[in-house]
């Protein structure tokens, strides 16, 4: 029987590229979604991927999604916590709202959704929870500080979690994608867009899809050893 992986934001973008590649490798794949229905359904037509709508910063929510996932699909072994928002701003003109926000999807829907199918991996003996974290997360950015906390710490998180699986063969791991041709990236305004893209090495914005392979290494067999570790695709724009 295949092995499920529910996918947080995996309905466009860097999610659904997971998606399609984890369903390339034979996972049972589940996208979650908060409110895109137009998203989900293409997904659903295009792959046959169903799709199930919750807030992953919603606890409770969280619970009883991946309850209903189990009941119809089958036990979660593997979380890709993807789901992602910005409301970028200066802490000068940051609301608290805005700060919050950002805290409670970004870095809570990470906890939610681990606390929610970490105990039936950990039971079973097998698990793979990969963050997506940011570059900046790891090198911060100007007007970003909700977004650079919250992505600093699924890092954290991820570490911290990875030693509480790791005799139980639950792996956790975490990519750090940097700029990426997805519809966030898009909406930065061309002339930062350029300096972004100036401060690249590789001289260009990273695919979708390159996460996508980093996300499906980690989900394999092959990378049994390999866990509390930080993968950076970011063309060599942060390097430490």
């Amino acid at each position: 029987m295949a092995r499920v992986a529910v996918v947080t934001g995996g309905s466009r973008g860097i999610g659904r590229a997971i998606c399609e590649g984890l369903q390339q490798d034979g996972f049972t794949v589940v996208a979650n979604y908060a409110g895109n229905d137009a998203a989900a359904n293409q997904l659903k037509a295009d792959t046959g991927i169903p799709s199930y709508k919750f807030d992953v910063g919603d606890h409770e929510a969280s619970l009883a999604g991946c309850k209903q996932i189990e009941a119809e699909v089958g036990p979660i072994d593997v979380v890709v916590n993807n789901a992602g928002i910005t409301r970028d701003g200066t802490l000068h003109r940051m609301s608290f709202e805005d700060w919050n926000e950002v805290m409670r999807i970004n870095l809570g829907g990470c906890f939610n959704m681990a606390k929610a199918a970490f105990p039936g991996m950990r039971e079973r003996g097998w698990g793979r929870i990969i963050n997506i974290g940011s570059v900046n997360g790891q090198a911060g950015q100007y007007g970003q500080v909700n977004y650079a906390a919250a992505k600093s710490g699924i890092h954290g998180f991820t570490k911290a979690l990875a030693q509480e699986g790791a005799k139980f063969g639950v792996t956790v791991n975490a990519i750090a994608p940097g700029y990426i041709d997805t519809d966030m990236v898009a909406a930065v305004p061309e002339p930062v867009l350029e300096k972004i893209i100036a401060k690249i090495p590789v001289g260009r914005l990273g695919h979708a899809e390159e996460i996508a392979r980093g996300v499906r290494f980690l989900c394999s067999e092959d990378a049994g050893f390999v866990t509390g570790s930080t993968m950076s695709i970011n063309g060599g724009q942060h390097m430490y």
